[in-house]
């Protein structure tokens, strides 16, 4: 198969849903040697900051001098983002090749009576296959939902991290916070390190199972912990009292205050590696965290007016996204748009969102998972007059910017699949 091939039969394999369980996935490692057990894993979940977090750990390590993997999903714009190397995507024959490569044992898998792999677990498989092949030194493995059986969660990592816990994926995880942090704590192993900045119930529920499991917890904010020194929308700079040392004047490219959690959680993740064996300065981490970039979160695209990018796709993440509007661009008049997914929260999103923005362009995400997206445009209205429902994505960013003059703010949030699409009409 070719690239595009390949992706049309990943694509097809869309048709097997999500399908919950260890046991395809397992079977299939089984077929390709099982890859992942020759890799140093550092196992990230969580409801928010996954993707930041994992990008901080993976660029410090990178400036320690280590060939560093990260599987992260979804991808903004193309399928090899899911699998980077010290920054950069995997080629688009080498997922082709391994794809090509695979298809036999999925095949093989089905004549011997046995469920067909889902997308997501073909995917998983075949980044254990690629970062083994490539010979990583560590590989940062994202979560893709949930914990006790997403298909990551056959990893036997180094550390295993929950960022936090927020309402999010109730149709599959659970319909309250106990629930949720219940399968989310499902990826901490026997004796293997945990580090967390969950809060309240869920961090109950985090450490019961370390020490049913044996596990050593360190805690965000108790065993690790920061000071904001200076707060700026292009940059921000903290102090981190880990628990091996003091890291001052650390500088985050990113913006919003939750980053600075985010950072201190990478830090807390580092010091578990440096533990085990890995060599990573105080210097190293200075400079890592200063070279972060990570698209499609508070993500500055445009001035005049300025154009914002956030994918906030849950109620967690709005919360975050209305605090940074407010610390950085109170007083300037908001133009949002926004499509989001039929299985969130969207009442409490526009809640959060809404009453920053002088006008709303409601829009329709590129997914079968739309749902009745235009009721978002109702719950719009509770809270401002101006508000507008374009299909097209394209035309919804127009719509927003023709209104905006030359001081606002054009802010395009919700689901990470029309951000992507947004971000690509606007580079």
């Amino acid at each position: 198969m070719d690239y595009q091939q390949a992706l049309a039969f990943l694509q097809n394999l869309t048709k097997f849903g999500i399908n919950f369980g260890l046991g395809r996935i397992t079977h299939l490692l089984g077929l390709l040697g099982n890859p992942q057990e020759s890799l140093k894993i550092v196992h990230i979940g969580g409801t928010n900051g996954k993707g930041s977090t994992s990008t901080m750990v993976a660029a410090v390590l990178q400036e320690a001098g280590y060939k560093t993997g990260v599987f992260t999903s979804p991808h903004l714009h193309d399928y090899t983002e899911r699998y980077c190397i010290n920054g950069r995507p995997a080629s688009r024959e080498d997922i082709a090749a391994l794809l090509t490569e695979m298809r036999p044992y999925l095949e093989k898998m089905v004549g011997e009576g046995l469920e067909h792999p889902t997308e997501f677990e073909v995917c998983t498989a075949l980044a254990f296959l690629y970062f083994y092949r490539q010979q990583v030194d560590y590989l940062v493995l994202e979560v893709g939902l949930g914990g006790a059986i997403d298909s990551t969660n056959v990893a036997s990592p180094l550390v295993a991290v929950i960022t936090n816990v927020a309402m999010d994926h109730m149709d599959y995880l659970g319909n309250t916070i106990r629930e949720i942090a219940t399968v989310k704590a499902g990826i901490i192993k026997p004796n293997t390190p945990v580090v967390t900045a969950a809060t309240g119930e869920a961090l109950e529920v985090i450490q019961d199972f370390c020490q049913q499991k044996e596990a050593p917890l360190y805690v965000v904010g108790k065993d690790i912990s920061w000071q904001e020194k200076s707060f700026s929308f292009a940059k921000q700079v903290i102090d981190v009292q880990g628990r091996l040392g003091t890291y001052r004047e650390l500088e985050l490219p990113l913006a919003g205050r939750h980053q600075q959690v985010n950072a201190a959680t990478a830090i807390a993740v580092l010091e578990v590696l440096m533990e085990k064996g890995a060599e990573v300065t105080p210097q190293h981490i200075k400079s890592g965290l200063g070279k972060v970039q990570w698209p499609a979160r508070l993500e500055v695209l445009r001035q005049n007016p300025l154009v914002l990018l956030d994918g906030a796709h849950n109620h967690a993440g709005a919360v975050v996204l209305a605090a940074a509007l407010q610390d950085c661009f109170a007083g300037r008049r908001v133009h949002l748009v926004i499509g989001m997914l039929g299985d969130k929260e969207r009442s409490k999103v526009v809640a959060e969102l809404a009453p920053h923005a002088a006008s709303v362009v409601v829009t329709r995400p590129n997914s079968p998972r739309a749902g009745d997206w235009q009721k978002l445009a109702e719950e719009a209205r509770r809270y401002v007059q101006d508000v507008v429902v374009v299909e097209d994505i394209a035309g919804a960013v127009r719509t927003a910017l023709g209104r905006a003059s030359a001081d606002d703010v054009v802010l395009i949030t919700g689901s990470l699949y029309m951000v992507a699409e947004a971000r690509e009409l606007l580079l």
